[in-house]
């Protein structure tokens, strides 16, 4: 089991096995599709509030990696984090440090 199938498999509602395709949903009802590409990748569609972001804010510090943010910011679990970036996924955009969910929201928001 990865560990993003570890921490996701409570909140899985459905799955497509054939495009590692997860669509969870968060105690509060947030919900949100998660696409996972191995062995690197994670992306996350409709998500908007503190639970789904609760979510990867846990997925970002156990994988140690970065959310990009299309149209910035990156947003990273810590500072030495962003030694191990490569230059084209952060150039231009904003970098933070978030921690929790809500951190991470606020990011987001403000950048």
């Amino acid at each position: 089991m990865t560990v993003a199938d570890e921490v996701l498999a409570p909140f899985v509602v459905s799955r497509d096995l054939g495009a590692d395709v997860l669509s969870v949903r968060t105690a509060d009802g947030e919900e949100a599709d998660v696409y996972l590409n191995p062995p690197d990748g994670i992306t996350s569609h409709r998500h908007g509030g503190g639970g789904v972001m609760a979510l990867l804010a846990v997925l970002l510090r156990r994988l140690d990696a970065a959310l990009v943010v299309p149209g910035g910011p990156v947003v990273l679990p810590s500072d030495h984090v962003r030694d191990r970036l490569p230059g084209a996924p952060t150039d231009g955009l904003p970098t933070v440090v978030a921690h929790p969910g809500p951190e991470i929201d606020q990011a987001i928001r403000t950048a």
